[in-house]
C-alpha cells in the first residue's frame, strides 16, 4: 500500500515536471502574437462549424484554411493530405511490396505493359502483352483500377496466383508469385549505344538514386564506356542530397558543389566533393529540357559551373527553392521553403514566380538554336552574369541555359492523341498478336538484324491509321505526313520493347531524337570543355 502510494507521488511529480517543460518549450516557440493568432483562428472555426447555415466537415475547412495560407508564401510551399503523402513516401524512397508490373486496363481486360526489372513479376516470365485474366483462380476481366492493386499488392513472402492469356502463341499460363519487394528504379535505363559510349536516363531523384547511377556506371564500364551521356530531361528532380552525390561522382578535389541561403540571405549550408571517384575524368554530356528540374538542375549546374562537361537541350524549368517537410499528427505533410539554393559560381536558380498564374505550365523558351558554349544566345540585359571555373560567361536568368540550344521536333495535335490514348503501345501489342511467333524466331536473338532490316510496312502503317480511328483518334492526313517518320519510328520502339526492354526501345527511338543526335555528335568529335572553351 505504501509502494503504491509513494508511486502515486512519484508519477503526480514527474507528470507536472513534464507538463512545465513542454510549457517552457511552447512559450519559447510560440509568441504571444502567435498565440493570438491560433486562438483567432480557432475561434473561427468553432463559429463556422456551429452557425453556419449548412453541415460543414471540420476537416475540410482546417485543410482549405491550410492550402489558403501556404497559397500567400511560394507556388512550392503545399499541404499534401495523408493518403496522398503515403504513395509520394512510397514514389521516393523506391520501392514498394507486391508483383511489379506496370499495366493498362483496356476496355475490360488488364494487360501487362511491362514487368518491371528486378521484381518478381520479371523473375517469373511475365510478358508484355500478357492478358491477366485470373487472379487467384477468379476472373479478373472488368476490375477497376483498384480492384487491380488490392489483389496484386501484399506484404513480401505472400503469393499470389495469376493466370494470363498470351495471344501470340495461343496458350493460357499459369503464375504463382511470390510478392517481393519492387524497386521503383529512377534509372530508367542504362545501354551501351555503341562500343564506347553509354547512355543514362535518371528520371528521379530518390532515395535510392545514386546508388542506382554507380551501379549503372559500373555496369557501363564493364561493357567498354569511354564517354556517357547522361539523360534528365523531363525529370522533375526529388532529394537534394542525392543530386549533390551524384555531382560527387564526376566532380573532384573537394570543389563546391553546391550552397543554399535562408531567410537572412545568410549561407546556410555548403556541400562540397568529397570522395574520389573513377568517373571523374569520363567525358560527359547531360540532357536537360524545360521539364528538368530541382535537382535536375543542382546536378547539371555544378557540371556547367565547373566545366566539368556540356549541356544539351533547351533552358530548365527554373525551381531553386529548398523545401522542408513537417509531418502533422495525422500523416499529412506541410512542405514550407526554408531556402534557396545556389550553382557553385553563385547563380540562383529559380525564376520568378510571383504574378505569374502559369508559372507550373511548361512553356519551351524562346532561345535561338546553335552553339551557345559562350552564352550569347541569352538576351537578358540585366547584370545576371557569372562565370565558370575557365572563365565563360554564364547568366542567371532562371533555370540552366545549355552550352548547345537544341530543340526536339514538335509534335502535331494528332501525335499527341495518339500518345495520349497509348496507341502506340496498344498496336504493337496487336502486331505482336498478329506477328509475334515469326518475329521471334527472326530476331528475338538479333537485335542489330531487327535494327537495321526490320521495318513498318505501309500496310501496317494503314492497319495503325484504322487501329487509332476505332479509338476515337480520326485521321488528319497534313499531320500525319508531318510526323510520319516519328510515328514509324515509335511503333517499332514499341514492338522492340517487348521484345528486348528498354534497350531495344531506346536504341530505336533516339534516332528520331534530335537533343540526343547533337549529344552523339558532340561525343564522336570528343568536344569537350577546356579553359572555357569548345575543343576537341
Amino acid at each position: 500500500m505504501k509502494l503504491n502510494k509513494v508511486f502515486s507521488i512519484f508519477l503526480l511529480v514527474a507528470i507536472f515536471a513534464i507538463g512545465v517543460f513542454l510549457g517552457l518549450i511552447f512559450n519559447e516557440n510560440f509568441s504571444d502574437e502567435d498565440r493570438f493568432q491560433s486562438k483567432k483562428f480557432d475561434e473561427v472555426l468553432t463559429f463556422t462549424n456551429k452557425y453556419y447555415h449548412k453541415e460543414t466537415s471540420k476537416e475540410k475547412l482546417v485543410e482549405n484554411a491550410i492550402k489558403g495560407m501556404l497559397e500567400e508564401l511560394d507556388p512550392h510551399s503545399i499541404y499534401i493530405p495523408p493518403q496522398k503523402q503515403a504513395g509520394i513516401a512510397e514514389q521516393l524512397r523506391g520501392q514498394f511490396d507486391g508483383v511489379g508490373i506496370e499495366y493498362q486496363i483496356i476496355k475490360d481486360t488488364i494487360f501487362v505493359i511491362s514487368a518491371i526489372p528486378g521484381g518478381p513479376g520479371e523473375a517469373v516470365g511475365l510478358m508484355p502483352g500478357d492478358r491477366i485474366i485470373k487472379i487467384n483462380n477468379k476472373s479478373s476481366i472488368g476490375f477497376s483500377e483498384l480492384d487491380v492493386v488490392r489483389n496484386l499488392r501484399g506484404k513480401k513472402g505472400t503469393s499470389v496466383n495469376i493466370t494470363v492469356f498470351r495471344k501470340y502463341s495461343n496458350n493460357i499460363i499459369d503464375f504463382k508469385i511470390i510478392r517481393d519487394i519492387v524497386p521503383l528504379n529512377s534509372v530508367e535505363t542504362a545501354i551501351m549505344i555503341d562500343d564506347s559510349i553509354g547512355y543514362i536516363i535518371l528520371n528521379k531523384f530518390i532515395a535510392t538514386s545514386t546508388d542506382e547511377v554507380k551501379n549503372a556506371l559500373r555496369y557501363l564500364t564493364e561493357r567498354g564506356m569511354k564517354k556517357l551521356i547522361l539523360d534528365l530531361r523531363n525529370n522533375p528532380g526529388g532529394y537534394m542530397e542525392q543530386a549533390y552525390e551524384i555531382a560527387d561522382l564526376f566532380i573532384s578535389d573537394n570543389k563546391l558543389l553546391l550552397f543554399t541561403k535562408n531567410r537572412k540571405n545568410e549561407i546556410a549550408a555548403e556541400y562540397k566533393a568529397e570522395i574520389k571517384y573513377p568517373y571523374e575524368n569520363l567525358p560527359l554530356i547531360i540532357l536537360v529540357n524545360n521539364g528538368s528540374a530541382s535537382s535536375s538542375e543542382i546536378l547539371s549546374g555544378a557540371i556547367q559551373d565547373w566545366d566539368r562537361g556540356l549541356i544539351v537541350g533547351e533552358t530548365t524549368f527554373g525551381k531553386g527553392l529548398v523545401q522542408r517537410p513537417f509531418t502533422l499528427e495525422d500523416g499529412s505533410v506541410v512542405r514550407l521553403t526554408i531556402s534557396k539554393y545556389y550553382t557553385p559560381s553563385g547563380r540562383a536558380i529559380q525564376r520568378d514566380y510571383e504574378n505569374n498564374p502559369n508559372y507550373f505550365a511548361i512553356v519551351p523558351a524562346q532561345e535561338k538554336e546553335g552553339n551557345n558554349i559562350e552564352h550569347n544566345l541569352e538576351t537578358d540585359s540585366t547584370d545576371n552574369t557569372f562565370f565558370t571555373r575557365g572563365g565563360r560567361k554564364i547568366k542567371a536568368n532562371g533555370g540552366i541555359t545549355p552550352d548547345y540550344i537544341i530543340k526536339n521536333r514538335e509534335l502535331t495535335y494528332y501525335t499527341i492523341l495518339l500518345k495520349s490514348k497509348n496507341l502506340f503501345n496498344r498496336f504493337s501489342i496487336n502486331y505482336l498478336d498478329r506477328n509475334g511467333k515469326e518475329l521471334i524466331q527472326k530476331y528475338a536473338n538479333n537485335f542489330s538484324d531487327f535494327q537495321n532490316n526490320f521495318a513498318i510496312t505501309r500496310n501496317e502503317m494503314k492497319l495503325f491509321i484504322m487501329f487509332a480511328e476505332a479509338n476515337d483518334v480520326v485521321f488528319a492526313k497534313e499531320s500525319f505526313n508531318t510526323d510520319k517518320d516519328y510515328i514509324a519510328y515509335k511503333i517499332k520502339s514499341e514492338i522492340a520493347k517487348n521484345l528486348w526492354k528498354n534497350e531495344g526501345f531506346y536504341k530505336i527511338l533516339l534516332n528520331y531524337d534530335k537533343q540526343f543526335l547533337k549529344a552523339m555528335e558532340l561525343t564522336k568529335q570528343n568536344i569537350k570543355i577546356i579553359n572555357g572553351n569548345s575543343k576537341k
